[in-house]
């Protein structure tokens, strides 16, 4: 049973889900209930528009494979040179599917992905259903880094950066950076089930 984001109701069926995200909710829709509703109306549409959806598919993919090759020096999910792991980002979309926990407070506010803002942001990484507590991994090579610019938070290991506020570049702030309780490097290290991430940014004024 399918359980609508945004109002809460209830359906048996994905179609009759995704036709209710279309007629009732058009104008709050994320990325990847954006392309379920385009992919529920390519299959209405008859062989025409799956065609025309098709072709689309092929030249996203095209542009998306020259922009990996161009700056990150190598194929999607190699490590190029000098490139750690997860440094060209996520591979395999579809591949896995684990999950975690966040903790993350940002000037003095703790974060709820549980809001629309956070929730289905990307198919490599996401908060779903509501629950924004447990992220779930649908990719290979998931950084923390990758996963939180998804969010619209960039994190380094002295800096993060939220709502064009940047954190740790004053002595006067604390940034704390950790997974299960260890300090990490947010781009190299690759999320793993079950990790604990827990994100502080805050101004000690």
């Amino acid at each position: 049973m399918d359980e609508c984001n945004h109002c809460g109701a209830t359906f048996d069926d994905e179609t009759a889900y995704v036709e209710h995200l279309r007629d009732e909710h058009a104008d709050e829709l994320g990325r990847i209930e954006r392309r379920r509703v385009d992919e529920l109306e390519s299959d209405d549409g008859g062989p025409d528009a799956a065609m025309y959806g098709a072709a689309l598919g092929v030249l996203a993919l095209g542009g998306l494979l020259a922009y990996l090759i161009l700056f990150s020096g190598g194929a999607p999910g190699s490590n190029g040179p000098g490139g750690a792991a997860g440094a060209d980002g996520p591979s395999a979309v579809g591949s896995v599917h684990y999950h975690g926990t966040i903790d993350a407070t940002v000037g003095g506010q703790q974060l709820n992905f549980s809001r629309q803002r956070f929730q289905l942001q990307a198919d490599a990484f996401h908060f779903e259903n509501g629950d924004g507590e447990q992220w779930h991994v649908h990719a290979e090579e998931v950084t923390l880094a990758y996963a939180m610019q998804t969010l619209g938070i960039d994190v380094t290991n002295e800096t993060v950066t939220y709502d064009g506020t940047t954190y740790g570049d004053d002595p006067n702030e604390t940034v704390v950076v950790n997974v299960n309780g260890e300090p990490v490097t947010p781009s190299e290290y690759v999320l793993q089930k079950g990790d604990h991430v827990r994100i502080v940014a805050n101004s000690s004024d």
